[in-house]
């Protein structure tokens, strides 16, 4: 059955279900500096936020997306934390936005797999498309990539004998006829103390040097000396056509 797909902005009577929906997110990438800011605000940008049912009426997916004032300049390094950081530096300047990007398409763990990302990345470009603008644009988390030592420029440009890409969800933005535009090397910077890291992974965290984590894209840099560890994640802009 086909998702029923609504603007948050028009259903406040789902939120209490909509924030109640399991996250499918490693605990570490819950604790981006930036994630706090942009899901503190939900309600001023609920009209680029779209809340998924099925057909008994259930929260099974979310999807997030912020527009902000890009100008001139190329997609940003700092990829989806740019992206918040422009959205809410844009909003509360009052200027007027140029550009929309995907956050966050969130799917019911138990409803993974079973082809709902693809109707749902439709919906948030032809949701941009209604706020009038000519592009989506995404930071895309590869999350197929399970060498953390591999660059994400090598992993980004790997196709299948098909031509389209090896990792599931950059092939779901290409099929739906997204463009590779670049590589954003620091898009997510998670810093904390060894005791939060111990607390987000159960690793030990007491080693100076990389620390290989379950669902990390990269290595996490660890400084005993300094009680510190920082997850520097690159991702991969894409560009979506909402014409």
């Amino acid at each position: 059955m086909p998702l029923k797909i609504s603007v948050l902005a028009d259903r406040p009577d789902l939120l209490d279900a909509f924030h109640a929906m399991p996250s499918p997110w490693p605990e570490f990438m819950r604790h981006d500096p930036m994630s706090y800011l942009y899901y503190s605000m939900t309600d001023d940008f609920a009209d680029y936020i779209l809340v998924c049912q099925d057909e008994t009426g259930a929260v099974v997916a979310q999807a997030f997306s912020i527009p902000f004032l890009l100008g001139d300049d190329e997609l940003p390094d700092d990829g989806w934390d740019g992206a918040i950081r422009r959205g809410v530096r844009t909003r509360v300047a009052g200027d007027v936005p140029d550009t929309v990007s995907a956050i966050e398409i969130a799917i019911d763990p138990s409803r993974q797999g079973t082809g709902l990302s693809a109707e749902i990345l439709g919906a948030l470009r032809d949701n941009a498309a209604r706020h009038g603008f000519d592009e989506l644009v995404a930071p895309v988390r590869p999350n197929g990539k399970t060498d953390a030592e591999q660059p994400m420029s090598v992993y980004a440009g790997l196709t299948r004998s098909d031509g389209l890409p090896v990792d599931p969800w950059l092939r779901v933005h290409v099929r739906a006829g997204g463009v590779i535009d670049k590589v954003a090397p620091r898009s997510m910077v998670v810093p904390g103390t060894l005791t939060e890291w111990r607390a987000w992974t159960g690793l030990p965290f007491d080693t100076t040097g990389p620390v290989l984590v379950p669902k990390a894209l990269t290595p996490v840099r660890c400084v005993v000396e300094h009680d510190s560890a920082v997850y520097v994640e690159p991702n991969v802009w894409i560009r979506h056509s909402t014409r």
